[in-house]
Protein backbone atom coordinates (compact mmCIF):
# COMPACT_ATOMS: atom_id res chain seq x y z
CA UNK A 1 0.00 0.00 0.00
CA UNK A 2 1.52 3.35 -1.08
CA UNK A 3 1.65 6.62 0.78
CA UNK A 4 -1.23 8.96 -0.11
CA UNK A 5 0.32 12.43 -0.55
CA UNK A 6 -3.16 13.97 -0.21
CA UNK A 7 -3.71 12.37 3.21
CA UNK A 8 -3.91 15.13 5.86
CA UNK A 9 -1.31 13.37 8.02
CA UNK A 10 1.12 13.40 5.07
CA UNK A 11 0.42 17.10 4.47
CA UNK A 12 1.19 17.78 8.13
CA UNK A 13 4.39 15.75 7.92
CA UNK A 14 5.54 17.73 4.85
CA UNK A 15 4.66 21.01 6.55
CA UNK A 16 6.56 20.03 9.70
CA UNK A 17 9.63 18.99 7.72
CA UNK A 18 9.60 22.23 5.71
CA UNK A 19 9.35 24.28 8.91
CA UNK A 20 12.40 22.63 10.43
CA UNK A 21 14.32 22.78 7.15
CA UNK A 22 13.45 26.50 6.79
CA UNK A 23 12.23 25.57 3.30
CA UNK A 24 9.91 28.44 2.45
CA UNK A 25 8.98 27.16 -1.01
CA UNK A 26 8.39 23.65 0.35
CA UNK A 27 6.30 25.14 3.14
CA UNK A 28 4.19 27.22 0.73
CA UNK A 29 3.62 24.20 -1.53
CA UNK A 30 1.37 22.81 1.22
CA UNK A 31 -1.13 25.68 0.94
CA UNK A 32 -3.91 26.32 -1.57
CA UNK A 33 -3.73 29.63 -3.40
CA UNK A 34 -7.06 30.55 -1.78
CA UNK A 35 -5.96 29.54 1.72
CA UNK A 36 -8.14 31.07 4.45
CA UNK A 37 -6.59 31.69 7.88
CA UNK A 38 -8.34 32.55 11.11
CA UNK A 39 -7.04 33.09 14.62
CA UNK A 40 -10.24 32.98 16.68
CA UNK A 41 -8.61 34.56 19.76
CA UNK A 42 -7.40 37.40 17.50
CA UNK A 43 -10.09 37.90 14.82
CA UNK A 44 -8.37 40.94 13.31
CA UNK A 45 -5.51 38.68 12.18
CA UNK A 46 -7.65 36.75 9.68
CA UNK A 47 -6.43 36.73 6.09
CA UNK A 48 -6.76 34.90 2.81
CA UNK A 49 -4.25 33.77 0.22
CA UNK A 50 -0.73 32.41 0.12
CA UNK A 51 0.95 35.83 -0.18
CA UNK A 52 0.45 36.50 3.52
CA UNK A 53 1.65 32.98 4.38
CA UNK A 54 4.78 33.75 2.36
CA UNK A 55 5.31 37.05 4.17
CA UNK A 56 4.71 35.56 7.64
CA UNK A 57 6.93 32.51 7.26
CA UNK A 58 9.60 34.33 5.29
CA UNK A 59 9.91 36.58 8.35
CA UNK A 60 9.94 33.60 10.73
CA UNK A 61 12.71 31.81 8.84
CA UNK A 62 14.65 35.02 8.23
CA UNK A 63 14.47 36.46 11.73
CA UNK A 64 14.80 33.19 13.68
CA UNK A 65 17.83 31.40 12.18
CA UNK A 66 17.47 28.49 14.62
CA UNK A 67 13.66 28.25 14.44
CA UNK A 68 12.38 24.80 15.35
CA UNK A 69 8.87 23.35 15.34
CA UNK A 70 8.10 20.43 17.62
CA UNK A 71 4.96 18.50 16.76
CA UNK A 72 3.68 17.23 20.10
CA UNK A 73 0.70 15.24 18.82
CA UNK A 74 -1.80 15.26 16.00
CA UNK A 75 -5.05 13.62 14.98
CA UNK A 76 -6.80 13.34 11.64
CA UNK A 77 -10.58 13.47 11.37
CA UNK A 78 -11.63 13.07 7.74
CA UNK A 79 -10.05 15.95 5.83
CA UNK A 80 -9.12 17.86 8.99
CA UNK A 81 -5.86 17.58 10.92
CA UNK A 82 -5.45 18.87 14.47
CA UNK A 83 -1.89 19.45 15.66
CA UNK A 84 -0.36 20.56 18.95
CA UNK A 85 2.94 22.42 18.54
CA UNK A 86 5.76 24.21 20.27
CA UNK A 87 7.68 26.66 18.11
CA UNK A 88 10.90 28.13 19.41
CA UNK A 89 14.05 29.89 18.39
CA UNK A 90 16.35 32.83 18.93
CA UNK A 91 15.69 36.11 17.18
CA UNK A 92 18.52 38.00 15.51
CA UNK A 93 18.59 40.35 18.54
CA UNK A 94 19.23 37.21 20.66
CA UNK A 95 15.83 37.32 22.43
CA UNK A 96 13.91 34.06 22.66
CA UNK A 97 10.69 33.13 20.93
CA UNK A 98 8.64 30.38 22.53
CA UNK A 99 5.15 29.68 21.22
CA UNK A 100 2.75 26.90 22.02
CA UNK A 101 -0.69 25.93 20.83
CA UNK A 102 -2.87 24.13 18.35
CA UNK A 103 -3.53 24.42 14.65
CA UNK A 104 -6.53 22.95 12.88
CA UNK A 105 -6.15 22.58 9.13
CA UNK A 106 -8.66 21.61 6.47
CA UNK A 107 -6.99 19.68 3.68
CA UNK A 108 -8.27 19.55 0.10
CA UNK A 109 -6.43 17.92 -2.81
CA UNK A 110 -3.32 17.40 -0.68
CA UNK A 111 -2.96 21.04 0.37
CA UNK A 112 -4.17 23.15 3.26
CA UNK A 113 -7.33 25.02 2.26
CA UNK A 114 -8.09 26.65 5.61
CA UNK A 115 -6.58 26.99 9.04
CA UNK A 116 -7.61 27.98 12.54
CA UNK A 117 -4.56 28.84 14.61
CA UNK A 118 -4.47 28.93 18.38
CA UNK A 119 -0.75 29.61 18.71
CA UNK A 120 0.37 32.01 21.42
CA UNK A 121 3.65 33.33 22.75
CA UNK A 122 4.39 31.50 25.99
CA UNK A 123 3.74 33.94 28.82
CA UNK A 124 5.93 33.94 31.90
CA UNK A 125 5.80 36.00 35.08
CA UNK A 126 2.02 36.41 34.86
CA UNK A 127 1.31 34.61 38.11
CA UNK A 128 -0.35 31.34 38.94
CA UNK A 129 -3.87 30.15 38.14
CA UNK A 130 -5.40 32.31 40.86
CA UNK A 131 -3.86 35.45 39.35
CA UNK A 132 -5.05 34.42 35.91
CA UNK A 133 -8.58 33.82 37.17
CA UNK A 134 -8.62 37.26 38.82
CA UNK A 135 -7.84 38.80 35.43
CA UNK A 136 -10.49 36.66 33.71
CA UNK A 137 -13.27 37.32 36.20
CA UNK A 138 -12.52 40.95 37.13
CA UNK A 139 -12.77 42.34 33.61
CA UNK A 140 -10.95 45.45 32.44
CA UNK A 141 -9.74 48.00 34.95
CA UNK A 142 -12.08 50.98 35.32
CA UNK A 143 -10.99 53.98 33.30
CA UNK A 144 -9.86 57.10 35.12
CA UNK A 145 -12.20 60.05 34.86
Amino acid sequence: MGVDAADPSQVLERLHRAMNDHDLEGFLANFHDEYSSQQPAHPERAFGGRAQVHENWGAMFGELPDFRADLIRSVVDGDTVWAEWTWHGTRRDESRLDMSGVTIFGVREGRIAWGRLYMEIVATAEGDIREAMKRVTAGPAPSAK
